[in-house]
C-alpha cells in the first residue's frame, strides 16, 4: 500500500515535471521562431535604415536641386540685369573733336568746337607777360580726343592770331587760343551737334581791321548756302546810313539733316519755310530795291552760329529768321514774332529750346550769360522791327486765312544771339495744328505771309525817317 503510494506520488510529480519542459520539436520551433524573428527584424532595421539613406540621399539631391535651381535664377537675374551692368561697367566713348571754326565779326571774333558728342570742360585766362607773352586763353575738354584731320586753326583778324589745339593728355584736348587784343570773352554751347563757342572782344589792329574779312569754309553740305546763296557774292561789309536800311538778310530756319517741327501729315517746317523765305528775298528786292542776302536757298544744313555770322560779314541792317510753329497742344494756333532777350513764359523758353534743338535746362543755361552776349544786340530796334511785321504779317493773313493774333514776344534763340543789327524771328503758323498745317503748304498762305513781313519792313524804313 505504502509502495503504491509513494509510485503514485513519484509519478504525478513526474508527469507535472516534465509537462513544463518543451519538447525538442518545440524547441525548435522555438528557435526558427527567435530566428526567423531576428532576421526579420534585421531585415525591417536594415529596410528602415535604406530609407533613412534614401531619405537622406534624395534631401541632399532635393537640397542640391535647390541649390542649383537658385544659382539658375541667380544666373537669370544677373542674365536679366547684365545688360545694364556692362554699360555701367563700360567706359563711356571718349568724345572726339572734329572741328575748328571761326567768324570775324566788326566788334568780336567767334570760335566754335565742334565735338560728336557732348563734353565736359573747363577754361582759364592767361594774361600778358611782359612784351613776349600775349595773352592766351586756353579751353581743356575732357574724356576727349581729337580726331587727326584737326589742326591749328590760323586766325590773324586783329583779336585772335590762331587757335592751336592737341591731344593735351590721354583723355584732355587743349584749345589754345592766342589773342592779339582782348576786353572780355565769353564762352557757351549750343547743341546738335554738340559745340562750344568762345567770343573774344578787344580792340582790333587798325591795319589788321582794315583787311577785307572773310567767313571761313563751311561743310560741303553747307557751300550751296554761302554769302552767294541768292545772287550776291562777296559782298564788302558796310555800315548802313542812320535812318537808311539798304541791305537785309532773310534766314528761312533749319535745312538738310535738320527738318524742324514736323506735321501730322508729314509737312517739314524746312521745306516750307524757304518758300516763304524766299518768296520774301524776292519781294525785297523787287518792291523795295533793297539788296538781300540769304543764308540759304536750297535745302542745305546751316549751323545756328553761322547765321547771324553771315550776317555781320556783310554788314547787314536787319536779319530776319522765319520759323513755323509746333506744340504738344494740338488746338495751339496763330502767328507770332519774337526779338533775342529772356524768356517772360514757360512757353517762350519750350518754343526757343526746340529752335534751338537743346533742352530746357540747356536754354536756361544760355538765359545766365545772355545780358553778355547781348552787348551790341540792338534790343530797342529789334522790338520796333518785331512789332512792325508782327502787325503787318497778321494783318494780311488774317484778311484771307482767319488766325490767331499771338503777338511780339521775346525768347532766347540762338538763332539771333551775336547779331550785331535789328533782329527777329517770325513764326509763321502752327504745324503741329491740322488745319494751319494745310496753310503752311499753300502757295497762297506762304505768299501772303512773305507779303506781310515785306510790308512790316517797309513800315520799320519808314518810321525810322
Amino acid at each position: 500500500m505504502r509502495r503504491i503510494l509513494i509510485f503514485s506520488w513519484i509519478t504525478i510529480v513526474a508527469v507535472f515535471f516534465f509537462s513544463t519542459i518543451p519538447s525538442r520539436a518545440e524547441e525548435g520551433t522555438t528557435a526558427k521562431t527567435a530566428k526567423h524573428a531576428k532576421k526579420a527584424s534585421k531585415k525591417v532595421n536594415a529596410k528602415l535604415k535604406e530609407k533613412q539613406k534614401e531619405k537622406k540621399k534624395s534631401g541632399k539631391k532635393d537640397s542640391g536641386k535647390k541649390k542649383g535651381s537658385g544659382k539658375k535664377k541667380t544666373k537669370q537675374e544677373t542674365a536679366a540685369h547684365k545688360p545694364v551692368v556692362t554699360k555701367a561697367e563700360e567706359p563711356e566713348p571718349a568724345a572726339v573733336v572734329t572741328e575748328i571754326r571761326h567768324w570775324s565779326n566788326p566788334d568780336y571774333t567767334r570760335i566754335a568746337v565742334t565735338l560728336d558728342r557732348e563734353a565736359r570742360f573747363e577754361y582759364h585766362k592767361i594774361p600778358a607777360t611782359g612784351d613776349a607773352g600775349a595773352p592766351r586763353v586756353y579751353i581743356d575738354i575732357t574724356d576727349a580726343r581729337l580726331d587727326p584731320g584737326v589742326k591749328d586753326h590760323p586766325i590773324g583778324d586783329g583779336l585772335l592770331k590762331t587757335a592751336r589745339v592737341a591731344q593735351y593728355k590721354a583723355d584732355v584736348v587743349r584749345v589754345v587760343l592766342d589773342l592779339d587784343s582782348i576786353k572780355d570773352y565769353k564762352i557757351f554751347t549750343f547743341s546738335n551737334p554738340f559745340r562750344i563757342i568762345i567770343d573774344v572782344k578787344g580792340d582790333r589792329k587798325p591795319e589788321i581791321s582794315a583787311i577785307k574779312e572773310t567767313i571761313q569754309e563751311a561743310p560741303p553740305m553747307a557751300e550751296a548756302a554761302k554769302v552767294s546763296a541768292v545772287e550776291e557774292k562777296n559782298l564788302p561789309a558796310k555800315k548802313g546810313k542812320p535812318g537808311k536800311i539798304r541791305r537785309i538778310v532773310v534766314d528761312p530756319g533749319h535745312g538738310g539733316h535738320d527738318p524742324g517741327a514736323v506735321g501730322a501729315g508729314g509737312t517739314r517746317e524746312k521745306d516750307v519755310v524757304l518758300q516763304i523765305g524766299l518768296k520774301l528775298a524776292q519781294k525785297l528786292k523787287e518792291e523795295l530795291g533793297l539788296d538781300v542776302v540769304m543764308t540759304r536757298s536750297t535745302d542745305v544744313f546751316i549751323e545756328l552760329q553761322e547765321r547771324t555770322a553771315i550776317a555781320n560779314k556783310v554788314g547787314a541792317d536787319l536779319f530776319v529768321s522765319v520759323h513755323a510753329n509746333a506744340s504738344l497742344n494740338r488746338n495751339a494756333s496763330g502767328m507770332e514774332t519774337y526779338y533775342l532777350n529772356l524768356a517772360k513764359t514757360e512757353k517762350a523758353a519750350q518754343l526757343a529750346a526746340k529752335e534751338n534743338g537743346t533742352s530746357l535746362e540747356k536754354v536756361s543755361l544760355l538765359q545766365a550769360v545772355l545780358f553778355d552776349l547781348m552787348a551790341n544786340y540792338k534790343l530797342n530796334d529789334s522790338a520796333h522791327l518785331a512789332d512792325e511785321v508782327q502787325k503787318a504779317a497778321y494783318g494780311k493773313a488774317n484778311g484771307l486765312f482767319p488766325m490767331k493774333n499771338l503777338g511780339v514776344k521775346q525768347g532766347p534763340f540762338y538763332v539771333l544771339v551775336g547779331a550785331t543789327m535789328p533782329s527777329i524771328l517770325v513764326e509763321a503758323a502752327f504745324l503741329s495744328n491740322e488745319r494751319e498745317e494745310e496753310r503752311l503748304k499753300d502757295a497762297r498762305y506762304q505768299e501772303t505771309v512773305a507779303e506781310g513781313i515785306m510790308a512790316g519792313i517797309k513800315g520799320y524804313i519808314s518810321s525810322l525817317k
